[in-house]
């Protein structure tokens, strides 16, 4: 029995999402080791860019940090549930909504793969002009927010939504 899915566009996806996925292992894994050798936070410090790891227990920009196991638990849970969703959403998608949806996809993944593994989700990149500091991310957080970027201006430019109305 063969199964219709598993066609050259299935392994495309699935590359896709493998390569994403490992270069958030990779990057989060190097961060790690370095700060590990540094005995510190801090990797590099410029002008407008540090390199530090912190780690965040909650979800994205540190938002809903728990310090009861049950929250961290449930939180989790969400984040599951609401991975699975996205899951299926790509195998009802196509052309850029599906390259989207892989972006939030793989980046939710890498995050959610650290909440098991670590309890935490290792964030690294702080951009900053003098003492403004934005929220402290990683490159898991770059692909989501790709991801809902494009998915937004699919739905802005999409005729189809448009001629509904």
């Amino acid at each position: 029995m063969t199964f219709k899915f598993l066609n050259k566009n299935f392994y495309i996806n699935l590359s896709l999402i493998f390569l994403i996925f490992i270069s958030d292992r990779l990057s989060k894994f190097y961060i790690i080791n370095e700060s590990a050798k540094n005995l510190g936070n801090f990797i590099l410090e410029t002008n407008y860019l540090n390199i530090r790891l912190i780690w965040n227990e909650g979800i994205a920009f540190g938002l809903l940090s728990f310090n009861s196991r049950f929250f961290y638990n449930s939180l989790s849970f969400l984040i599951l549930v609401i991975i699975l969703i996205i899951l299926y959403m790509i195998t009802q998608s196509n052309g850029l909504k599906k390259y989207s949806l892989i972006l939030i996809f793989s980046g939710a993944l890498g995050n959610f793969y650290d909440r098991i593994f670590y309890q935490a989700v290792p964030d690294f990149i702080d951009f900053h002009i003098n003492n403004f500091h934005w929220f402290i991310f990683n490159l898991a957080d770059i692909y989501i927010t790709l991801g809902v970027l494009f998915m937004i201006v699919l739905e802005i430019f999409d005729k189809n939504n448009y001629e509904k109305n």
